[in-house]
């Protein structure tokens, strides 16, 4: 987005205005301020607008601004917690003034999508043809390394419009993570973080930028959360896997990505499952995290933030297959339960 989007879960029957009552009195509002990733923004904005009405007292403001902006705002101490798809590493984690909890949510995959005039079928993409054409060395439509996936598929003799984030993204970090595992030409020149040093292509802010702009320039091609390219009817291609497979993003397929991530977040819960080994798995995942500070200083926001979080690892996940994300496996949820206790 062009600007900072901002989901204020206000949905009280008389008035979105802050009211002053008694303390403890019904009319009492807390205010949760949270900044970061675009890739759950759909899931996130039917957690907030749900829990809200369980609990009328309580409004969620989520800035969806991407993940960077996140992890900015929460060491700025502007926001009471941060959301990113990027876990944050032990440099980072070391300039926040609090120890800062990572809470997986959901897990969600990252697509290419493209607008091909006339092209109807879903194509099929390769590492290589995915890292040749963000590195700006495949050009063309019809280059062979489209093509020989995609036999019978009459494909242009058209310039490639390649599309990415702008801003620091999670969805950025989670498609360079990808990249840089399946192509060491772009691990060497240009890396995984959430913001790089594109060498092709146009700009665009947010998953609503990006698929945005794919949307309105024909043959271009771009990177989106999955929800996205479903939401604005985007076609989006399949990805060979490690297992040598061509497989379409779906639950299936980014469920069975994460089948070993229990074992490994026991002892790290900031993990990767980009190109995952497994024969069905889609290879362009990831699990998206809220970032909680350990000490909240106001009671009732710790207290409400803790039982929000209770909710979304348990009932909350419920919501999670109607909007395309993967549910926590549950012995996911039974680490992330150990920590609550944690946040004082």
């Amino acid at each position: 987005m062009v600007l900072a989007a901002v989901v204020l879960v206000c949905l009280s029957l008389i008035s979105c205005t802050h009211t002053a009552t008694n303390e403890g009195g019904a009319g009492h509002v807390t205010l949760i301020n949270i900044a970061g990733a675009t890739f759950p923004y759909p899931i996130y904005s039917k957690w907030f607008d749900v829990y809200h009405q369980m609990h009328p007292t309580i409004e969620i403001n989520y800035q969806s601004i991407g993940s960077g902006g996140g992890i900015e705002q929460l060491r700025a101490g502007t926001v009471d917690f941060g959301a990113s798809d990027m876990p944050l590493n032990d440099q980072l984690l070391s300039t926040f003034k609090v120890k800062i909890l990572h809470f997986p949510t959901v897990l969600g995959a990252v697509v290419p999508t493209y607008n091909l005039p006339g092209v109807t079928e879903a194509l099929k993409f390769t590492p290589q043809a995915l890292a040749g054409i963000f590195l700006g060395k495949i050009t063309r439509w019809n280059d062979a390394a489209i093509t020989q996936p995609n036999p019978g598929v009459k494909l242009p003799n058209q310039k490639i419009i390649v599309v990415h984030r702008s801003d620091g993204s999670g969805t950025t970090f989670v498609w360079t993570d990808y990249l840089s595992k399946v192509s060491p030409d772009w691990k060497a020149k240009v890396g995984s973080n959430t913001a790089v040093n594109w060498p092709v292509g146009l700009g665009g802010k947010g998953n609503e930028g990006v698929s945005g702009l794919v949307e309105q320039t024909p043959y271009s091609l771009g990177y989106v959360e999955l929800i996205y390219a479903l939401q604005n009817h985007l076609p989006y291609g399949m990805v060979r896997n490690s297992s040598g497979k061509f497989i379409k993003a779906s639950l299936d397929s980014v469920t069975a990505a994460a089948a070993g991530a229990a074992e490994q977040m026991a002892h790290d819960i900031r993990i990767s499952i980009t190109n995952a080994p497994g024969g069905d798995a889609y290879p362009i995942c990831s699990f998206t995290y809220l970032l909680i500070p350990t000490q909240i200083s106001d009671t009732l926001k710790r207290d409400t933030i803790k039982d929000f979080l209770h909710w979304m690892m348990t009932d909350g996940q419920k919501y999670t297959e109607a909007l395309s994300y993967a549910p926590l496996p549950q012995a996911v949820v039974d680490i992330e339960m150990k920590q609550l206790a944690e946040i004082q």
